[in-house]
């Protein structure tokens, strides 16, 4: 019998650390912060990368559609993100699900903190306006702003 990876409990608002999202040029794998915004209908997962690049980036206003990085300002979120952190509003894939927990599992993927609610909903909010982000996106991602009571 195959083994299979058990469901864990994925929800919007989480912040994990990818520890081997990308490698560099001598093959050190890199981390990336990434926000849990929504689940698609069928379960895979809606995210966002975080940055605490400033290029330019505004804190005020915290959403920022324009050139050349739309992104939505976080603030300092504390534990290990002790910078100024945004989250970049660029397209991105949804992550299959049962990746997600399989590297979760494995310890490549690791939560690190949960956004309160109020700034989850503003990112939200936020996110599902921009430029890049599909309409099944933006529905999802409203969807869950109404299942936080988001006003």
């Amino acid at each position: 019998m195959a083994a299979t990876t058990p469901k864990l409990s994925v929800t919007p608002g989480q912040i994990y650390r990818h520890t081997k999202w990308y490698q560099d040029s001598d093959g050190t794998w890199k981390s990336k912060y990434l926000l849990v915004l929504a689940k698609t209908r069928s379960g895979d997962i809606i995210f966002r990368l975080l940055t605490s690049q400033q290029n330019a980036r505004p804190t005020a206003p915290a959403c920022f559609h324009g050139d050349p990085y739309p992104g939505f300002y976080l603030g300092v979120l504390g534990g290990p993100l002790i910078k100024q952190s945004w989250l970049e509003l660029c397209r991105r894939q949804d992550f299959d699900d049962l990746d997600f927990c399989t590297f979760i599992g494995s310890g490549v993927i690791c939560l690190i903190t949960t956004l309160a609610a109020p700034l989850l909903c503003n990112a939200l909010e936020c996110a599902a306006a921009a430029d890049d982000t599909t309409n099944e996106q933006t529905r999802r991602m409203l969807d869950q702003r109404a299942l936080l009571g988001c006003c």
